[in-house]
């Protein structure tokens, strides 16, 4: 009977081990995946998704060959954006924008938001001429 709860007390440490490094782990980094570097890209906003645990917006660009591509940006949780100013109509379907981003490394058409600027000029973000 001993060995019997010593087996069952040991694959429930592992188990809930299992659960606590899943935990810690849910939240990921994008260390190594983001280049340093800032890229910039100019198109139109197609879609801002104002939703935990990260906001995306969703631009079309043109690329050199004349076809549109569809880049994801990611940006930070709800929380914390409308705490700095910002809201769901931030970023208006239609709008003409020019973002800084770091872009994946893959080179993938996706980036981690660092600033954006409209068609009147209007700045969000730390926009830094280049």
């Amino acid at each position: 009977m001993k060995a019997t709860i010593k087996t069952v007390v040991a694959s429930m440490i592992v188990v809930g081990s299992l659960l606590i490094a899943h935990l810690a782990t849910a939240h990921h980094s994008t260390i190594g995946q983001i280049a340093e570097e800032t890229t910039q890209i100019s198109g139109t906003i197609k879609e801002f998704q104002f939703k935990n645990p990260h906001s995306w917006i969703q631009v079309n660009v043109t690329d050199d060959k004349g076809e549109v591509v569809e880049w994801s940006v990611e940006w930070g949780n709800p929380n914390n954006l409308i705490r700095q100013g910002y809201n769901p109509s931030t970023f208006k379907a239609g709008a003409q924008v020019t973002m800084q981003l770091r872009q994946h490394v893959s080179n993938a058409p996706l980036g981690e938001f660092m600033a954006a600027r409209f068609a009147d000029g209007t700045t969000v973000g730390n926009w830094v001429d280049k």
